[in-house]
């Protein structure tokens, strides 16, 4: 129909008539969703009751795991919650929480037949320690909690990984795999894991380079750590050094900066 100055004012309540009902429309829509997201935020977790409670986390495994930054992880966290006893508890309220940035699937759980929990964990991304902690209630009313370090490194921290799987590992790791059979309990002197920040913080960027290269004689320390200097380049020195930066534990703090307490 064509808009006269006769019929417009007819137009303009039509107009205004499917404005309005245009505009309870939209409000509908948008209570609809509104409800809906609620539901969805309350569904995606759940309280948790627990039928039992137990006194202590421990580790089964997954835990100092290494990936790179923003990734799963290639293992699942599995942990376990015991009574003073040593034994299992199923049925107990486990949580865990972590840096800014990773994700944790599930949050929370109970605790299995099993008395167990499995996780998995996704890194933040930034190179460096994710310290993820594991929190239970006990039957006293507190909380019973477990410190888990994961690890994101940077392309020289995995060169330096690959590195000690291959030079270093079979030393300064007492523990034998399927892989590879320690060679610590055979050493008069033992070495100590990388993961040692109380020794390895202690230690110069430049005395870690000359031991690695010119072996323990270098800096007065056992001759029974070899020299690799002619084995590994100076990238790969530095990649090794690096990557024992990355694990130590208490964590390294490099001199000269300020870090914020935590």
């Amino acid at each position: 129909m064509k808009i006269t100055p006769r019929n417009l004012d007819f137009h303009l309540r039509a107009a205004r008539r499917t404005a309005a009902q245009l505009g309870i429309l939209l409000a509908a829509l948008s209570a609809t969703l509104l409800s809906v997201g609620c539901m969805h935020r309350q569904s995606a977790a759940p309280a948790l009751h627990a039928k039992a409670t137990g006194s202590a986390i421990v580790i089964v495994s997954g835990d100092r795991q290494l990936g790179s930054p923003g990734s799963l992880l290639p293992q699942s966290l599995v942990l376990q919650v015991n009574d003073d006893q040593g034994n299992a508890v199923p049925g107990a309220v486990l949580q865990l929480a972590g840096p800014a940035g990773v994700t944790i699937r599930p949050a929370q759980a109970l605790t299995d037949d099993n008395g167990q929990v499995t996780v998995r964990l996704t890194l933040g991304g930034i190179s460096g320690l994710y310290p993820f902690t594991a929190t239970s209630p006990d039957a006293h009313g507190k909380t019973v909690s477990l410190l888990i370090p994961e690890y994101a490194a940077g392309y020289q921290q995995q060169v330096g990984f690959q590195v000690n799987a291959t030079y270093c590992s079979r030393c300064h790791d007492s523990n034998s795999t399927v892989e590879q059979v320690s060679n610590y309990d055979n050493l008069a002197v033992k070495p100590h894991a990388f993961t040692s920040g109380d020794i390895y913080n202690k230690l110069s960027h430049a005395d870690l380079s000359n031991i690695i290269a010119h072996g323990g004689v270098a800096v007065n320390r056992s001759a029974l750590m070899p020299a690799y200097g002619w084995t590994l380049s100076k990238p790969e020195i530095e990649a090794v050094i690096s990557y024992i930066r990355l694990i130590s534990d208490p964590p390294y703090r490099a001199p000269g900066l300020v870090y914020d307490k935590q």
